[in-house]
């Protein structure tokens, strides 16, 4: 497809900020979302230097107003959506399941479940309309693992392969594909977070068969590809990119 249009949400860092960057060097129109209007701004600036049209929307994807305007607004910019990534996330805070609360499972939920479950209301409803689109969210390692000390993390991303399946299904028939990219350990402020040093952090990759992390750029490099013409009978699947970690 010549310059298709993408909505990545969850765009100002990480995996996100490398997958914009990784559409705008393959020429992409790209509109970008996150909750940091400076930063969002100052990344669009950053893809039309490569060469793109680039927007920056605001929005906080567990809010229905906000994803509808988003999408709305990408349609009346560019006049369609072709790619939608739905990287938006969060990892909440670590501890026993004991310790968890109402309080706690929302602050995890309401981005990751309902964000994506949203965010692909929308797209979906203008990919039906159009007959074609292809949507990738992101998922972990542990959306088909279990994690001590991770309980509403690890359950979040099992959901959000739940309805990455379901509803690939439901777009199959109109030429909409769904898929989900489940990254292992990636170089990402996350990863600092969850592992808490130095020390922790090599510990913990030692147990990836490639000895290392991934960097966003790589995962970004597999989001590009699962969402392009290359791998146009693919819908409904998990892609695990993880150096290896899941293969035993």
């Amino acid at each position: 497809m010549n310059r298709p249009v993408v909505l990545i949400t969850g765009a100002l860092t990480g995996i996100g900020r490398a997958t914009a960057l990784a559409f705008a060097r393959e020429g992409a129109q790209v509109v970008i979302s996150g909750r940091r209007g400076e930063v969002g701004l100052a990344l669009a600036a950053e893809l039309c230097a490569l060469g793109t049209d680039a927007e920056f929307i605001h929005a906080d994807v567990s809010r229905e107003d906000d994803v509808r305007n988003l999408v709305d607004q990408t349609i009346a910019h560019f006049g369609r959506l072709d790619v939608a990534v739905n990287a938006a996330g969060t990892e909440g805070q670590s501890g026993p399941v004991t310790d968890r609360t109402p309080e706690s499972y929302a602050a995890v939920f309401e981005t990751n479940v309902l964000g994506t479950l949203l965010s692909m209301k929308h797209e979906m409803r203008v990919m039906l309309a159009q007959g074609s689109g292809s949507i990738v969210n992101i998922s972990s390692t542990m959306g088909s693992r279990g994690a001590a000390n991770a309980s509403l993390y690890v359950a979040s991303k099992h959901a959000v392969e739940g309805l990455t399946k379901s509803v690939a299904i439901e777009g199959a028939a109109s030429g909409v594909r769904v898929n989900a990219i489940a990254p292992g350990p990636v170089e990402t402020a996350m990863l600092n977070r969850l592992t808490g040093t130095a020390e922790r952090k090599a510990a913990f990759l030692t147990n990836v068969p490639l000895k290392r992390a991934g960097t966003p750029e790589e995962i970004a490099n597999a989001i590009v590809f699962v969402s392009s013409e290359k791998s146009s009978f693919l819908t409904g699947e998990i892609i695990r990119v993880n150096g290896g970690k899941t293969a035993s």
